[in-house]
């Protein structure tokens, strides 16, 4: 009876820290969100039931940040899913000490902390004082300008995730074994060949891993970005749907609003992080 408790017993640990930092929270953030309250302790919090839910689909603000979610996300996949891939695949004929040193270099903006490349690139993307304003010729407020302010976020964010997502590349391809590649050449197939027919579909689970990662973190990891630089103005272009809950209990102190998103934001995450798990599982399914 003891030895099939021994288990049980190792994993206890890991359970009990998953209950009181991830379960209890999720618990409270529900709980929460049926109240309105504004985050002052001599306040007393007042039952609202579902009325924080209704109030927040009435907002234009919430359905706009989804969208300029959507968008975030589908401007960071490039960055990291197809650039690391083809630079990842262009590496590999690079040999010896090159390698290592090219896949350093690649790496080194994922170790710099957000917020200091977002000091450095406010000061890079300075309008006419700025290193960019003046390569291109142009005195644009780069940051501060409704219409390129989104992509400044995402090609800053793309460039501080790049280097991360070719190792996670790097790392699939290394797990191939080259036989594949040996038997191919065997049987008359090319480099282009090889790699559409056996590489890529070997490195399908890699990718859908990063698509994955992209999908469900890109908005967390561009948040100290957004907060630093624009505050996710101007006129709100830069606010995606983490920054408004954030927003809405910091700066509008409405707690009850913001953990009625923070609830509608995990319940659809959720939901879209089991539909890419599926595909993900019949992607290497169908590889095996």
């Amino acid at each position: 009876m003891l030895r099939r408790a021994v288990p049980y017993l190792y994993l206890a640990p890991a359970v009990v820290l998953l209950i009181v930092w991830t379960y209890r929270p999720l618990v409270q953030a529900f709980e929460l969100s049926t109240y309105s309250w504004n985050l002052m302790p001599t306040s007393p919090a007042r039952a609202v039931g579902i009325g924080n839910y209704e109030r927040l689909l009435e907002l234009p603000s919430f359905g706009d940040s989804i969208w300029r979610t959507v968008a975030l996300i589908a401007g960071l996949l490039p960055f990291t899913v197809l650039l690391p891939l083809v630079i990842a695949l262009a590496c590999r004929r690079v040999g010896g000490r090159a390698r290592t040193v090219y896949q350093a270099l690649a790496f080194a903006p994922f170790l710099v902390a957000p917020v200091a490349a977002a000091a450095v690139w406010r000061w890079l993307l300075h309008p006419g004082a700025g290193a960019v304003g003046q390569v291109l010729g142009s005195d644009r407020n780069w940051v501060y300008d409704a219409a390129t302010a989104p992509r400044v976020i995402v090609v800053i964010a793309g460039w501080h995730l790049v280097g991360f997502a070719m190792l996670v590349v790097w790392a699939g391809l290394a797990g191939i074994s080259s036989d594949y590649d040996e038997a191919a050449r065997v049987d008359g197939a090319d480099a282009g060949q090889i790699r559409r027919w056996i590489t890529l579909p070997l490195l399908s689970p890699t990718l859908m891993f990063l698509v994955l990662n992209t999908v469900l973190l890109s908005p967390t990891l561009t948040f100290p970005l957004i907060d630093t630089m624009t505050q996710g103005g101007p006129a709100q272009a830069t606010t995606n749907i983490y920054y408004l809950l954030w927003d809405y209990a910091f700066h509008s102190f409405d707690a009850g609003l913001s953990a009625a998103a923070g609830v509608l934001l995990f319940l659809g995450f959720g939901v879209i992080a089991v539909v890419l798990v599926w595909i993900s599982e019949k992607v290497a399914f169908h590889d095996d």
